[in-house]
């Protein structure tokens, strides 16, 4: 017996970034479908009183996050690019048009390579995913034809967005990425195999 694994995750997450270049092969492998859930961790960061990463507030786990970060990039043989402090691109970045887009693409055939390209756009070369005309070219390269980030920009997905966040605080998510099955959650890219192994029995 199999169950649905929901993987839960925000363009502005380092450790979303190595999960979601992973989990498809992954999943595929024990013959799980996964479900790509992008939602915004902005609005939880703001339920705890923070006003940026935790990463960014706490500076010794902030530098231990980027070095873990480059220690597991290499074991998964993925290229990782460590974000500026300040200025365009600095982490956390904001994936909001980027999150919309997931889930114009996700609904028509391309939102998981949209996805991964726009990760590796951020992680692997240090791109600014914010970039209107970045998202734009990913789209279209991902297959979405002309006009995708128009599409995403309709109030009806704009709300499907707010509506994922809405469910992720009511599903007990706080960070990404988070992976549920059941009702049982998962978080952290480390705990993947955890999740993949519930899913699978």
């Amino acid at each position: 017996m199999t169950h649905a694994l929901e993987f839960w995750f925000e363009f502005g997450s380092t450790y979303s970034y190595l999960t979601a270049m992973r989990i498809g092969a992954a999943a595929e492998a024990r013959g799980l479908a996964v479900h790509w859930r992008p939602f915004l961790l902005g609005p939880v960061f703001s339920a705890q009183g923070w006003d940026t990463s935790p990463f960014n507030i706490y500076k010794a786990k902030g530098e231990y996050m980027w070095r873990d970060m480059a220690r597991r990039a290499e074991r998964h043989d993925l290229p990782f690019k460590r974000l500026p402090e300040t200025g365009p691109g600095a982490f956390p970045q904001n994936g909001l048009a980027a999150a919309r887009i997931a889930l114009v693409g996700l609904d028509e055939g391309w939102g998981e390579d949209f996805t991964r390209a726009v990760y590796s756009a951020e992680f692997a070369h240090g791109k600014d995913i914010a970039d209107a005309g970045l998202l734009e070219r990913l789209a279209v390269m991902a297959g979405a034809g002309p006009n995708a980030l128009a599409r995403a920009q309709t109030q009806a997905n704009k709300d499907r967005l707010k509506a994922n966040v809405d469910e992720a605080f009511e599903r007990g998510i706080f960070g990404a990425p988070s992976f549920i099955v059941e009702d049982e959650l998962y978080w952290g890219d480390d705990r993947l195999e955890d999740a993949l192994e519930a899913a699978a029995t």
